[in-house]
């Protein structure tokens, strides 16, 4: 399990806030692999609102007694007082990223990006640009330099902008069948990124032309098969490197590349620079506060 966070004045305690028209309150991310269950239930919900992403893997929702299987490429939004319930199981590979927040004018800015506040899950895709602004706001609840405040403000709206983008441009033209086959590939790719995937024979082993496939999977993902699978193994990458003492040529094996010289020069060509110097860079920040305590 890993799990990192922050909060705004290092407090766990909800806040409902009107000083401002948007605040953010906490930020974090949940990846279970090995933890066999991690349930989370509030009857009487919480004062702020929360808006969850489902990066990958898939989740388990309850709304009026009800489950409802929530894959990777949605999102859920919790009004304030609004019941929330639920489970994460690490058999399900799940990572998703949380944020609670505040503020006057949440309802006409959830409005004004065309949120949904009729349902809890809306389909959001999978961009990376996500994952990189989650953090980048647990980066700031972490170390409050100047300005965070305003910072976290606009990172949140460039998610809400982000999900409105990818409902406009992707959501309308999705159909069940198409849904459904793309989610399947998702959860495969997730699952096996680390073997030798090629993308003609999955498509052929769906019954599905390799053409049909490259542009369903871009226009529902947001990236190419390809794409997708080389951004799952990097980010694996960087969350080994973060987390373990493997060395690179073990890291490289256990992502799925024979050849840690091959590795290095993808790692470095997507992060900019190569996994020893990123592992370095790592050493010399001091280590973020995690509490694995304290559920979204």
């Amino acid at each position: 399990m890993y799990v990192n966070s922050g909060y705004l004045y290092n407090t766990r305690v909800p806040i409902k806030d009107k000083s401002k028209p948007l605040i953010v309150g906490s930020c974090g991310t949940y990846r279970l692999r090995t933890k066999e269950k991690l349930p989370t239930w509030r009857p009487r919900g919480r004062l702020d609102y929360q808006l969850l992403y489902v990066a990958s893997g898939k989740t388990r929702f309850f709304f009026n007694g009800q489950e409802e299987i929530v894959p990777a490429g949605y999102m859920v939004l919790y009004q304030p007082r609004q019941e929330q319930h639920y489970e994460y199981y690490g058999e399900e590979k799940p990572e998703v990223y949380w944020v609670h927040f505040t503020g006057k004018d949440v309802k006409a800015i959830l409005k004004h990006f065309d949120i949904p506040m009729d349902k809890n899950v809306f389909f959001s895709g999978v961009p990376s640009a996500y994952q990189h602004l989650f953090k980048e706001m647990i980066r700031e609840l972490q170390s409050c330099r100047t300005g965070y405040q305003e910072l976290l403000e606009m990172y949140l709206r460039q998610i809400f902008l982000l999900i409105q983008r990818t409902r406009q441009e992707s959501s309308p033209t999705i159909n069940t069948y198409m849904q459904k086959e793309m989610e399947q590939a998702q959860q495969y790719f997730q699952e096996h990124y680390n073997e030798d995937i090629q993308i003609k024979d999955y498509a052929k082993s769906r019954s599905m032309s390799v053409s049909w496939f490259l542009r369903s999977f871009k226009e529902f993902v947001g990236q190419p098969p390809a794409q997708y699978l080389l951004t799952l193994r990097m980010n694996n990458a960087v969350s080994l490197l973060e987390t373990t003492d493997y060395n690179v040529t073990e890291i490289s094996a256990i992502i799925g590349y024979d050849n840690a010289l091959y590795f290095s020069r993808l790692f470095k060509k997507h992060k900019g620079v190569s996994p020893s110097e990123y592992r370095k860079l790592l050493q010399k920040k001091d280590s973020p506060h995690r509490d694995v305590h304290d559920p979204s």
